[in-house]
C-alpha cells in the first residue's frame, strides 16, 4: 500500500510538473501574455506591500500649506487639494480596488458554479426557475444595476463586494449551465450514475473541473471589470467613501482641478489602464494554455 501511494504521489508530480512546463511554454511563446502576467504580479505586489511603501498616511497627513503641490522629490505623484500624498494614496488605492475585485469577483464565482451546477445538472423546473431569475438579473445593464443596488445598501466597501457580486454571479452562473449541459451526458458520468455515485459527487468531483478552465479564463476578465466597476462607482460618490483612499476616489478629489493640477487624475488613471490591461493580456494567455481548442 505504502509503495502505491508513493507511485501516486510521483504520478501527480509529474503531472504538475508537465503542466507546468505546458503553462511556461504558452507564455514563453506569447510574450504579450508574459507582459500581462507581470504587470498583474507587480501590481499584486504592490498592494501587499502598499502600507510598507508608503512615505505618508494616505488619510491623516493632511497639510494645508503644501496643497496642490507638483510632483517633487518628496511628494513622487504631487499633492491633491488637502495637501495630502497622491503616491501613499495611489499605493493603497491599488490595495483597496484590487481587494474589493479580488472579494467580488471569487464571492459571484462560488455563486454562479452553484446556480450553474445545480441548473444544468437537474434540468427540468430546476432549470427553468433558476435561468428565469438569471435572465432577469441579466437583463439590467451592469453598471446600472450596481449603482441601483449601491443607491439601496449605501456606500462602504462590503456594499461594494456584494453589489459587484450581484451584478456578475449571474455570468459566471450562465457559463457553467453551459459547461454542465455538455459534460453531464457523457458515458463516463452515465457509467458514475449507474455505480451509485452520489450527485454531490458527480457534480463536484466529475463535472466541475471541466468548469475550471473557463471560469479561470472568465475570472481574470471579471476582474478588471471589477476594477472598472469600483473606480465607476467611487467616482460617482457611491463606492469608497472619503477619506479612504481608492482608484476610483482619487479620481472623484481630481475632477475639478485638471487643468491646474492634473497628476491628481493622471496617476490612478493610469494605475486603473496598467491593471486592466495587465488583466486582459493574461487573460488572453491563460486562455491559449487552457483552451483545448487553441492548442
Amino acid at each position: 500500500m505504502e509503495y502505491v501511494e508513493i507511485t501516486k504521489e510521483a504520478e501527480k508530480k509529474g503531472q504538475f510538473a508537465e503542466q507546468m512546463r505546458a503553462f511556461w511554454k504558452v507564455f514563453s511563446i506569447r510574450k504579450i501574455a508574459a507582459f500581462g502576467l507581470a504587470i498583474v504580479c507587480f501590481v499584486i505586489l504592490i498592494a501587499i506591500l502598499a502600507p510598507l511603501l508608503a512615505p505618508f498616511d494616505p488619510v491623516e497627513d493632511v497639510d494645508y500649506g503644501n496643497r496642490i503641490a507638483n510632483p517633487s522629490a518628496t511628494h513622487l505623484f504631487g499633492t491633491d487639494e488637502f495637501g495630502r500624498d497622491i503616491f501613499s494614496r495611489v499605493l493603497m488605492g491599488a490595495q483597496v480596488s484590487i481587494a474589493i475585485s479580488v472579494s467580488a469577483v471569487t464571492i459571484s464565482a462560488v455563486i454562479g458554479i452553484v446556480i450553474g451546477l445545480i441548473s444544468g445538472y437537474y434540468g427540468r423546473w430546476v432549470d427553468n426557475v433558476l435561468m428565469r431569475i438569471v435572465d432577469g438579473l441579466m437583463s439590467f445593464p451592469p453598471i446600472l444595476f450596481a449603482i441601483a443596488l449601491m443607491a439601496a445598501l449605501g456606500n462602504n466597501m462590503g456594499n461594494i463586494i456584494v453589489a459587484l457580486a450581484v451584478v456578475y454571479a449571474p455570468l459566471f452562473a450562465r457559463l457553467v449551465r453551459g459547461t454542465v449541459l455538455s459534460v453531464k451526458n457523457k458515458e463516463y458520468v452515465e457509467a458514475i450514475q449507474v455505480m451509485g455515485g452520489s450527485h454531490i459527487r458527480i457534480l463536484f468531483k466529475h463535472i466541475l473541473p471541466n468548469c475550471l478552465s473557463p471560469l479561470l479564463i472568465q475570472m481574470t476578465t471579471y476582474f478588471a471589470y471589477a476594477i472598472l466597476a469600483e473606480a465607476s462607482l467611487s467616482f460617482i460618490g457611491l463606492g469608497v467613501p472619503q477619506p479612504e483612499p481608492s482608484w476610483g476616489n482619487i479620481l472623484y478629489d481630481g475632477r475639478q482641478y485638471m487643468l491646474e493640477a492634473p497628476w491628481i487624475t493622471v496617476f490612478p488613471g493610469v494605475a486603473i489602464a496598467v491593471t486592466v490591461l495587465g488583466l486582459n493580456l493574461l487573460g488572453d494567455g491563460l486562455r491559449d494554455y487552457l483552451d483545448p481548442r487553441m492548442k
